[in-house]
């Protein structure tokens, strides 16, 4: 039986792959990325982390700075921050399950990013 992280996991990496022209490739170490068109916009997982946890890193232009205070958010390397990718990690204890529809915006967000302009005016214009 999967765990509530193992869930989320799967119902975002879903969503992700229903996002024009994404596919899910391996990263490095235990990761997992989803990309469009070949360039990551989610990374899921992180080193040697167990099936009760999840980290999930996203690209978020527009509120990156808004989301800091989360608890799950954890600061990430200066890069990171100056680049304004997020990393929210899930621990054990976390209920991961309430949080998927702003994860799933966040994926949403980290897509048009990434995506080349044509791909994100497509999300953008639809309201998908």
């Amino acid at each position: 039986m999967p765990t509530p992280h193992e869930e989320a996991e799967a119902e975002l990496t879903a969503y992700g792959l229903a996002l024009p022209e994404t596919d899910l490739a391996p990263g490095w170490t235990d990761t997992r990325y989803l990309r469009v068109r070949g360039k990551g916009f989610a990374v899921f997982g992180d080193k040697g982390e167990a099936s009760n946890a999840l980290t999930l890193t996203v690209k978020l232009p527009i509120s990156y700075e808004m989301i800091q205070d989360l608890p799950f958010v954890r600061q990430g390397s200066p890069w990171y921050r100056q680049n304004k990718w997020a990393i929210a990690h899930f621990g054990p204890d976390d209920d991961i399950l309430a949080e998927l529809d702003t994860l799933k915006g966040w994926l949403r967000q980290s897509y048009v990013a990434m995506a080349p302009k044509r791909l994100g005016r497509l999300l953008t214009e639809s309201g998908a």
